[in-house]
């Protein structure tokens, strides 16, 4: 049953416990709010700011697992915190660990830092969590796929368009490297786990994933750099930081190119034409849904 007090009044406190430089907003000269105002926790959750509202005075629906969820999300809560939520608001908290969505309060703290940076929070499946505005513009916005297409490994082997923007001389290093990267997950976690159905459903759909499935290659890892072929400035070198969350096995990724390289100069670039990447990856998404390939 929901507590709409209880609800209420820890809304209401983790609200005024944010400040705007917590979650990339400027603080501004005038603010007068203690810490975030409604309207901004709204947005951040991804909600209206009429329905946020009702619920800080004890008013509205029951909110859905899915809406606590962005509540959570949207409010920097610790996986405590986030529990503590769902069943203040009667319903029963998801599961944590691996396959776990909702991302730690530090990763989103530095996330919201890396403004002019190219950044992006995944699970271990390759799945986005969260982007920075500038990898949106460097890769496209890859938090918009459903089932099984929001693993980049998954549209790796079933989907063309998922490779356009690697150096064809790179594809097969790419491919041994996502098998490996699925092999290793599977042995981690098991028979049934979500890394282990996304083997299952490759096998049958990619003749080159079988192959490479089936010479059991382990420790295929990154070296760091990152090559892309972007349609707007061409070819980049970036340097690949990865910071692990090991409670949800969220990593962040952070792309930095040398100062004064080639690569520099066209990331700046980026981050004044950043929506032709968006429109780019928009015109591959009207083909037709990776996931129904």
């Amino acid at each position: 049953m929901i507590d709409r007090a209880g609800l209420a009044a820890f809304l209401r406190r983790r609200r005024e416990a944010l400040q705007p430089e917590d979650v990339g907003l400027p603080r501004g000269a005038r603010r007068r709010t203690s810490g975030l105002r409604r309207e901004e926790v709204a947005a951040l959750c991804h909600m209206s700011s009429d329905y946020y509202a009702r619920l800080e005075r004890e008013r509205g629906p029951q909110p859905s697992p899915q809406m606590i969820a962005s509540m959570a999300q949207g409010l920097h809560l610790s996986l405590d915190e986030r529990d503590h939520l769902f069943r203040l608001a009667g319903q029963h908290p998801p599961a944590r660990g691996a396959g776990g969505e909702h991302i730690s309060p530090g990763l989103l703290r530095i996330l919201d830092r890396l403004t002019d940076t190219p950044a992006e929070i995944v699970t271990e499946l390759g799945e986005t969590l969260r982007q920075t505005p500038l990898a949106v513009a460097l890769t496209g916005d890859t938090t918009q796929y459903t089932g099984p297409a929001r693993s980049i490994g998954f549209r790796w082997f079933t989907d063309p368009a998922a490779r356009d923007l690697y150096p064809a001389e790179d594809h097969d290093l790419l491919s041994r490297r996502f098998v490996s990267g699925l092999r290793s997950a599977v042995a981690l976690r098991g028979p049934g786990s979500r890394a282990a159905q996304l083997a299952e459903l490759l096998l049958p759909r990619s003749e080159e994933f079988r192959a490479l499935w089936d010479t059991h290659e382990i420790g295929v890892r990154p070296d760091g750099l990152k090559r892309l072929v972007h349609p707007e400035v061409g070819a980049l070198e970036l340097h690949c930081q990865t910071l692990l969350d090991p409670d949800q096995s969220h990593l962040l990724l952070v792309y930095t190119a040398v100062p004064g390289s080639e690569s520099h100069d066209k990331l700046q670039l980026l981050s004044v034409i950043g929506a032709p990447a968006a429109s780019w990856h928009r015109h591959h998404e009207a083909a037709g849904s990776p996931g129904d390939r």
